[in-house]
């Protein structure tokens, strides 16, 4: 495997191989490591010393199903701390088959320099000038870009938002149809991205894998029995086709756990309107998509296409996260806004949730009401055109609340919570205060152990230790290149073992699946490590005050896990 890297000052690329010291380590792992060994933890986000990096997981461009995600890295411009925000599409594939372990862009381009970065079919690389593309929104960036090259290359790209630097700028990623409608949304990412000089990666589909497995028959042997789990899992298998992840509208909004008009509320109204039945009902009826696939080698298609009353393109994977933070905390109850918002958000280059959250924020402070659709898309185009209140608003709930001087906040860490408020489900409180990722939907989500009856999600006990060992699962997963929505495979020993019989192909390893789900505890040690010497600190692990002190209806709850609990989350071994 190789490692790819771009300096941007000299606008030059050397490839060398994986270094000894990084072998069996691929996502997260790999660009979690690297940030902590070469990016000084003091530096300017934003500045020449920090260094963007792309990495697919261990077994992203095998056979394996489900292994296109893509982890990005960097010091985060929001967080301040290590971030490593994960996108699926096809761009992960195609760096798998073609060896490369690992893109890292390092350096600032020189004032007025702007660059494309090319890889073709073979693996070569090249900068290439990209001036002519600056300012342009995402899709009408792919769509040319994809006239110029292979029309089935993977792009990864920035919007307005990473141009001008915003603390919620995405890195957009286009999926199967050549959309980019998936995104590395979480962290600021994109503003790095612009930061660098680089619009854009575009990376041409390669046929094969340059690398032999040690024993092709006994991985292949052990994808097909990972196959047959993930198919026999009833989340993946059914609701997911069926409905995607907005299935859980409904079901998040009935446990009071819904955070809704800027999180002062635990369900909303009109929640019906929003939830996954009725947007399948409308794509049906409209004459879009369900059970689409918009990643490579996916067997789950949990994604969609919206499309309005004319059967037109709005938007593409319209999801859980995105239908809250641009729906529950705005009060918008209708669709058709939601998708349109997420839409430009995907166009700008956005965190759909931090800058949703942000909306809730201005609203709640007064600067708009809430349930205005107009507004938001107004705002959404102030960020577009990057107005003195767009800048605001773009750079995320935080700098808002700064802004109008206003106090409920729900950020870690500067980042959004998600879909999930943690007094209706304190272990994911835990989550959202601990993870070295600050606030996140995916770090280590108990969702699945609250709606199954396993954790009573408005008490104490047992939160800490089921946050702790689902940051650890997640950590480790990251590793691999597996969707989440893969990973109800591993709940089976079949499914779990042939994970770590890849594992060990892959890497000449002799791993046991207690020692491969070791990754994760050590991901999350190097990841806590670089946020030390950065300057957070425990302080820095805690929610926003109002979740300990206002109660959140129906179930007038608060936060209730204590600081020296979330100190401890760390301090012991899983269970």
């Amino acid at each position: 495997m190789k490692i790819l890297s771009v300096n941007m000052t000299e606008a030059t690329i050397s490839v060398e191989d994986l270094p000894r010291g990084y072998r069996g380590l691929g996502g997260r792992g790999l660009t979690s490591t690297l940030i902590n060994n070469n990016v000084p933890p003091s530096c300017d986000p934003l500045g020449p010393d920090n260094k963007l990096i792309f990495a697919p997981g261990l077994l992203t461009g095998t056979t394996l199903v489900n292994t296109s995600r893509l982890s990005i890295g960097a010091k985060s411009p929001l967080t301040q701390g290590i971030k490593e925000s994960n996108a699926g599409g096809t761009v992960a594939a195609s760096l798998g088959k073609l060896g490369i372990a690992a893109i890292v862009v390092e350096g600032q381009a020189r004032q007025g320099e702007y660059y494309l970065l090319t890889i073709d079919a073979k693996g070569h690389a090249a900068l290439e000038p990209a001036i002519d593309y600056r300012g342009l929104r995402t899709y009408a960036l792919v769509e040319k870009l994809l006239k110029v090259y292979d029309e089935k290359s993977g792009v990864l790209c920035i919007g307005p938002a990473g141009e001008f630097r915003m603390a919620s700028a995405s890195i957009q990623s286009s999926d199967a149809d050549g959309r980019p409608c998936r995104a590395a949304g979480r962290g600021g990412l994109g503003a790095v991205m612009g930061a660098k000089g680089l619009k854009a990666i575009v990376v041409s589909p390669a046929d094969k894998h340059s690398e032999t497995l040690a024993d092709a028959d006994a991985f292949k042997e052990a994808a097909k029995a990972f196959a047959a789990a993930v198919q026999a899992d009833p989340f993946a298998s059914q609701i997911l086709p069926s409905m995607g992840t907005a299935a859980l509208t409904s079901m998040v909004n009935a446990m009071g756990a819904f955070p809704s008009r800027n999180a002062t509320q635990g369900v909303m109204e009109n929640h019906e309107n929003i939830g996954g039945e009725k947007m399948v009902a409308l794509i049906n009826e409209r004459g879009g998509k369900v059970g689409h696939r918009g990643c490579s080698q996916c067997i789950i298609r949990c994604s969609n296409e919206f499309v309005d009353q004319e059967g037109q393109y709005i938007t593409g994977s319209l999801e859980y996260e995105t239908i809250w933070a641009m729906g529950g905390m705005t009060d918008i109850a209708d669709l058709d806004t939601i998708a349109r918002l997420d839409f430009m958000a995907d166009d700008i280059g956005l965190d759909t949730m931090n800058t949703g959250v942000a909306m809730g924020v201005a609203m709640d402070a007064g600067y708009k009401s809430f349930g205005d659709s107009q507004a938001a898309i107004e705002m959404m185009e102030e960020i577009a055109q990057g107005t003195e209140i767009g800048k605001i608003l773009g750079n995320g709930p935080l700098a808002v609340g700064k802004h109008f001087n206003h106090h409920r906040v729900p950020v870690v860490k500067g980042q959004s919570i998600a879909a999930y408020d943690p007094r209706g489900m304190q272990g994911n409180g835990v989550t959202y205060a601990t993870s070295p990722m600050g606030a996140d939907h995916t770090a280590g989500n108990l969702v699945g152990s609250y709606l199954t009856g396993q954790l009573n999600p408005l008490e104490i006990d047992g939160q800490v230790e089921a946050s702790r060992n689902a940051q650890i699962f997640m950590a480790y997963l990251d590793c691999t290149g597996l969707c989440l929505f893969a990973a109800g495979a591993m709940a089976s020993p079949e499914g779990a073992q042939a994970l770590v019989n890849m594992i060990n192909i892959k890497c000449g390893t002799q791993l046991g699946t207690d020692e491969a789900l070791g990754m994760g505890a050590r991901i999350l040690e190097v990841e806590r490590e670089f946020n030390a010497k950065a300057g957070l600190s425990k302080e820095d692990d805690r929610l926003a005050r109002f979740f300990y002190e206002e109660p959140l209806p129906p179930h007038n709850k608060v936060f209730l896990i204590s600081d020296e609990a979330l100190d401890s989350v760390y301090n012991s071994e899983p269970i």
